[in-house]
């Protein structure tokens, strides 16, 4: 069993966590929480060992009434691996102290590429992660773009990939982000980060993307164009594209026009906090002009990169290779709607 702790919980952390406890393979060591919110009593109601991240605050944990089972730096050494779900660069804060405990640590997409050994996917570059030290699992765009980027790449060859990606204000918790009544170029220069983020899966690929925000906070919404090497037809693009585990084809007869709808389904199908983990394509949206694909996709921020830590961890501890890890992430996640 690979001992596993996850330092943050909340967006991410808690997901994973809930993910971990779900593997053959893995076992939960604890959760590391900064206050005692409501997301901290969550941690307790489900019989999770609870940390302290931050030593001061413990008093913090006392007076609320809940019993930790030590500081961060406890979980640190307990555990096999870390996931670092921290806010966007507190894992670099953090990089010392695993390495303190010689204990490899998974950091999420906010942090520095430059911070680890790899940038992580398990369909683009699982082998990249087998042994690292340090490895960043890319963003919940950039492991969108990379699922659809893959075997594209692979059967038909990518010339150039151009994304403009709709990007939500915020997370449904996110009170303090926006905008609220605006529709912004973000960032206003070419490329968004998003590009340059694929490349550090797919080093040799030529992409160029463009990010805007509005003020919604259900998913993402791509607009890919793709040229290829070759001129499949839609239908041959289809084809491929369902055989990807990862990536759900909407069909036209579900009637399912945008994200509020599919946050909808997933929920029916009893998802868990309604979490959609594949690239949700509209299949009509698929057309292809000459060498041309063109296609819209929608990406649920909270939740894409789950699975995708849940293979970095079995990527890092050489326990499997990619494809018995994603078969056995998406056997026990419910991966496939």
């Amino acid at each position: 069993m690979i001992t596993v702790g996850v330092n943050g919980y909340g967006t991410i952390g808690k997901r994973v966590a809930d993910a971990v406890t779900q593997q053959p393979d893995m076992e939960l060591a604890g959760v590391a929480k900064t206050r005692p919110n409501f997301e901290a009593q969550a941690a307790v109601r489900k019989e999770y060992p609870l940390y302290a991240a931050v030593e001061e605050r413990i008093e913090l944990f006392e007076e609320a009434g809940i019993d930790l089972a030590g500081s961060v730096t406890d979980l640190v050494a307990e555990s096999d691996v870390v996931v670092d779900a921290c806010p966007s660069g507190i894992g670099a804060d953090n990089k010392s102290m695993y390495e303190s405990f010689d204990t490899p640590a998974l950091y999420q997409g906010g942090e520095d590429a430059d911070l680890v050994d790899v940038s992580f996917n398990a369909r683009g570059n699982y082998s990249a992660a087998a042994g690292a030290s340090h490895v960043r699992v890319v963003s919940c765009n950039t492991t969108g773009l990379s699922r659809l980027l893959a075997p594209l790449q692979e059967r038909y060859g990518v010339e150039k990939a151009r994304v403009t990606l709709v990007r939500r204000g915020g997370d449904p918790g996110q009170t303090s982000r926006g905008p609220i009544n605006d529709i912004l170029p973000n960032p206003i220069t070419i490329p968004s980060h998003h590009g340059p983020d694929v490349n550090t899966v797919f080093p040799d690929l030529d992409i160029d993307t463009l990010g805007m925000k509005v003020p919604a906070t259900l998913m993402h919404v791509h607009s890919v164009n793709v040229t290829l090497e070759s001129s499949p037809t839609a239908a041959d693009v289809r084809d491929l594209l369902r055989e990807e585990s990862r990536l759900f084809l909407v069909p036209e007869s579900m009637a399912i026009d945008g994200a509020g709808k599919l946050k909808e389904f997933a929920h029916d199908a009893g998802r868990p906090r309604g979490d959609v983990w594949e690239n949700c394509i509209w299949e009509e949206s698929i057309s292809m002009e000459g060498d041309d694909l063109y296609l819209f996709e929608a990406i649920h921020q909270e939740s894409d990169v789950v699975p995708e830590n849940i293979d970095a961890i079995r990527a890092v501890t050489e326990t499997a290779d990619a494809s018995e890890s994603i078969a056995t992430t998406n056997e026990t996640l419910g991966i496939g709607l």
